[in-house]
């Protein structure tokens, strides 16, 4: 069991950084570890010393290197367990509260938007309100409504470099910054603005809505997968699924990155 647990816990480490420059670091250090068991099994004393030096400093070595991907990690637990479902109720964004707030405005939005090839990043939270994250832009605290959303992000806009983030069915700040994902698996057409959409969407819950500047196309990003080039339809369903659990055209196609 003791092994079983260990094998697990080292893949689902790996799962997390793979893909990413962390994951060479990590291989580095496990056979290193693994050497320094093979040379005390042996009682090869001089080796052993130095390499004990070295895996003596290792947690705070590890701490420094693996910074984001351990802060990634607990905010992945925080939101997956019991009691991080638990704290999250009572956010409007449920089957049972999901009536009281209209996807409208929203959604038009982004099809205006989309004519115009105007970039758009709307983060719709969830289980948390993002507050760290509406901290870093210029709060608004404003009703939804479709031609704010429209002015924020309008090109001569000062608030329109940046995410919207949208919590407890208000707008509760612009020109946010956002985690950007390193992801190297993601296809270069994807830009900055795709990649900080699926950098929330790795680490929290939130659904977020991303208007590509180049080619007008709507894109998703949720749960660490991002649904692009959406129709109207497709849209509004995708939406109401990730938002309110209501279960979409099951003969509906998108393409998923």
């Amino acid at each position: 069991m003791d092994v079983g647990l260990v094998t697990f816990l080292l893949f689902q480490v790996y799962k997390l950084l793979q893909g990413s420059v962390a994951s060479k670091i990590f291989i580095g250090i496990l056979f290193i570890y693994l050497f320094y068991q093979v040379v005390k099994a042996f009682e090869m004393e001089l080796m052993s010393s130095i390499l004990g030096e070295f895996m003596g400093v290792g947690v705070i070595a590890a701490l420094i290197l693996f910074q984001q991907e351990i802060r990634k990690f607990l905010l992945l637990i925080g939101k997956t367990t019991f009691f991080g479902t638990f704290v999250g109720k009572g956010y409007p964004w449920s089957k049972a509260l999901g009536s009281q707030y209209s996807l409208k405005p929203i959604i038009d939005a982004a099809h205006a938007l989309s004519n115009v090839k105007n970039g758009a990043l709307i983060v719709l939270a969830k289980s948390s309100e993002l507050k760290f994250y509406a901290e870093t832009g210029d709060l608004l605290d404003a009703n939804i409504n479709k031609r704010l959303l429209i002015s924020i992000f309008g090109k001569t806009s000062p608030l329109h470099d940046g995410a919207v983030i949208i919590a407890n069915g208000r707008i509760k700040a612009a020109r946010c910054i956002l985690p950007v994902s390193d992801n190297s698996d993601l296809p270069a057409q994807f830009g900055l603005r795709h990649r900080s959409a699926l950098g929330i969407a790795e680490i929290t819950d939130a659904v977020v809505l991303i208007v590509s500047e180049e080619t007008g196309q709507i894109s998703l990003a949720h749960n660490g997968i991002i649904y692009h080039n959406l129709s109207n339809k497709e849209l509004n369903e995708r939406l109401r699924f990730f938002l309110f659990e209501e279960e979409p055209d099951p003969n509906m196609q998108v393409v998923v990155a």
